[in-house]
């Protein structure tokens, strides 16, 4: 019998030991997963504290067109702080074409040019499609762009499709970017079979997909670059602009998982004051900065995000500079009053800059990109593009508003100077970015 109660105590006590050990490993494996699980979130996320801002509880109400300000008071100058390891300025990327393609002058060439036909563009914009809408001339679609002592490499969509094999190339911005990416469509679209392409519109992202080469070139609507109550790609149009201007978290949820990404920022800025609505602010009051104020901010948001998720070993980042304007005809030809508008030929004086692109702007968005150049390459389209006064759709597109009978007896009064007709300035653009890929 004692034999016999000795023998059941041993298991029992086997069994106690085993216990506390399993809760002791548990309560270890666990904390080191909480310990890692934070340590993950810093590195893919970014963290900041804000200046002068008690500690509250983040304001978790997404932007839409609906947001509004209780109330507003002068921005006060402040700005997230980042990481303290993310502010060290990144060396100088290294470029074994040392061809500089962003200086140079337009050719004309009816011979390569242009590299499609509008009418045969199944996604051509009817914001963009100029011919269609009753512009009479075609000597805008003929200009090739010459850099000085050396040339682009020539354009080639097949090449451009075996570079996009098995990847995502995603332009991210405002109308300006969006024309670039139909560009790029058109310039590609034609050697896919026609069973073999489809295009999905999904709200603010838009994806072609090309099935044989696995690859998808998309647009995401995202005028600010950071959140904002002008997020939708339809329902923009607002009196009152309201932005986040310490996350970018709403669109880089798509950033992460793409090749290839081409970002703009530039034309939203310069339509007055901002609506500043942080992360942590409480009781919906906002801030209101200046259009450059604002666009700091953002910039900065956007470039710690590129600080601490971009390998450039495994991804690739382009930013385009500012599209520049022609509203102001003295500016090319003194004593006139026009605009764009019939503008037919390009500008010769290679030294010409107009009013429309801001070199305060250029400065701060220079400084922002200079510390980010090993993790992405500048498309300088700035300059080449100030040369095209004949290149915007002027009265040759649809509005979606009516003209009135005082427009209509003054085209100039409706002219749009801003965007481009294709096919015309973004192919270049485009050419720009194939010769750097």
């Amino acid at each position: 019998m004692m034999n016999q109660k000795k023998k059941t105590q041993l298991p029992l006590i086997a069994i106690i030991l085993f216990f506390f050990i399993f809760v002791a490993s548990t309560v270890f494996f666990n904390e080191h997963r909480f310990q890692q699980f934070h340590h993950n979130q810093d590195f893919d996320k970014i963290t900041f504290s804000l200046n002068s801002s008690p500690p509250g509880k983040f304001n978790s109400v997404a932007l839409d067109r609906f947001s509004s300000c209780n109330s507003t008071v002068k921005y006060n100058g402040r700005k997230a702080e980042w990481d303290v390891h993310l502010l060290q300025s990144d060396k100088q990327r290294e470029h074994d074409d040392m061809c500089d393609v962003f200086s140079g002058r337009w050719v004309f060439d009816n011979t390569s040019y242009p590299l499609y036909n509008e009418s045969d563009c199944p996604y051509m914009s009817d914001q963009l499609a100029c011919h269609k809408h009753g512009r009479p001339d075609l000597e805008y679609q003929y200009w090739r762009w010459q850099p000085h002592g050396c040339n682009l490499k020539r354009w080639n969509a097949t090449q451009m499709w075996e570079k996009l094999r098995g990847k995502r190339l995603m332009f991210v911005g405002d109308s300006l970017n969006r024309g670039q990416w139909i560009s790029m469509l058109c310039l590609l679209e034609s050697v896919i079979p026609a069973e073999k392409k489809s295009i999905t519109p999904n709200a603010p992202l838009t994806i072609f997909r090309a099935e044989e080469y696995n690859a998808t070139i998309e647009f995401q609507w995202a005028p600010l670059l950071v959140e904002s109550n002008s997020d939708d790609p339809v329902n923009h149009r607002l009196d009152e602009r309201i932005m986040r201007p310490d996350s970018v978290l709403r669109h880089a949820s798509e950033w992460k998982h793409v090749d290839i990404l081409i970002f703009n920022s530039y034309l939203w800025w310069r339509q007055g004051p901002v609506k500043l609505s942080w992360s942590n602010q409480k009781n919906g009051v906002c801030e209101e900065a200046d259009g450059l104020e604002a666009m700091e901010l953002a910039m900065d948001a956007w470039a710690n995000w590129i600080r601490s998720n971009i390998n450039p070993m495994k991804k690739k980042v382009f930013f385009v500079t500012m599209s520049p304007t022609h509203l102001w005809s003295r500016e090319w030809e003194a004593g006139t009053e026009g605009n764009c508008y019939n503008e037919k030929l390009p500008i010769e004086d290679e030294r010409y800059w107009g009013s429309g692109s801001d070199l305060a702007t250029m400065r701060m968005v220079d400084n922002v990109v200079n510390k980010l150049r090993s993790r992405i390459s500048v498309i300088n389209i700035t300059q080449l593009s100030e040369y095209r006064k004949d290149g915007h759709p002027s009265i040759y597109r649809k509005f979606w508003e009516s003209r009135t009978a005082e427009q209509l007896a003054n085209p100039m009064s409706y002219s749009d100077c801003i965007h481009w007709c294709l096919p015309g300035v973004p192919d270049v653009w485009n050419e720009i970015l194939f010769h750097f890929l």
